[in-house]
């Protein structure tokens, strides 16, 4: 999960391409198409395990809903790193 630097580094490496860097960025891809069923599968267990202890039957939409918000918000904020960290042209 990529977070806020609020004082950017002014040493910042020298970026070099190649095969283990360019790895790197291959497994920052797939992350992203593991994070949405990763967080919709938490959110399910989190709404199930409400239901079963509160004896109720809704909790368990509630957190499948909530699983998929939260996966597409990081799922996103993934993707926006990932295009900030690819070489090249940046577009606006």
């Amino acid at each position: 999960m990529p977070f806020n630097n609020p004082i950017p580094d002014s040493r910042t490496p020298a970026k070099k391409s190649g095969g283990p860097n360019s790895l790197v960025q291959a497994e920052r891809l797939m992350q992203i198409a593991f994070v949405l069923p990763c967080a919709m599968i938490v959110g399910w267990g989190a709404g199930w395990g409400i239901d079963h202890f509160l004896h109720t039957h809704r909790a368990t939409f509630a957190g499948l809903i909530f699983g998929i918000i939260a996966g597409m918000v990081t799922a996103i904020r993934m993707a926006m790193a990932a295009m900030n960290s690819l070489p090249g042209p940046k577009s606006k």
